[in-house]
């Protein structure tokens, strides 16, 4: 079983994927936001696509570690998604995870890697690898999955 993770921005949704054992996350795709429906559908055609179990949606807090305006509209996201999969959603801290994403990039353009605007284009799904790594090297508890808050002020990206 796989885990889906999401990096939910204003214009774009970042999508990664584990490996079936749950230990390595990468990039899957980018999706273009329209509504919350096609957003929603577009995911669980994921969901079902790839055998996935779990989705872990990017929580944007603050730096110290409180919840904005921007968070709370994730958790509204996250809650709705929810409400429109068969599969668990939980949280994840995401604070770093696109400065770190930004160096994945910078990286492989060092590395004779994809041309910028290609590169560029797969910021949001890159990050949406690095939160799902973070929340996969977290150790999560219990039977493969966080505690029902899915979250650890501590952790994140």
């Amino acid at each position: 079983m796989h885990v889906l993770g999401l990096d939910p921005g204003e214009r774009r949704v970042g999508i990664a994927i584990s490996d079936p054992t749950g230990t390595l996350a990468r990039p899957l795709q980018t999706l273009v936001r329209g509504s919350r429906d096609e957003d929603f559908a577009a995911i669980a055609g994921l969901v079902a696509e790839h055998d996935v179990g779990l989705v872990v949606v990017g929580h944007p807090l603050s730096l110290d570690g409180t919840e904005g305006p921007q968070a709370r509209r994730v958790a509204r996201y996250a809650d709705a998604l929810a409400a429109n999969l068969a599969v668990r959603v939980v949280l994840w801290d995401e604070r770093y995870t696109t400065v770190e994403a930004h160096e994945i990039l910078r990286r492989r353009r060092g590395k004779g890697g994809r041309r910028r605007t290609r590169a560029a284009d797969q910021v949001d799904a890159i990050a949406a690898a690095v939160i799902l790594q973070s929340y996969l090297d977290s150790g999560y508890p219990g039977s493969g999955y966080p505690d029902s808050s899915g979250h650890s002020s501590s952790a994140g990206g």
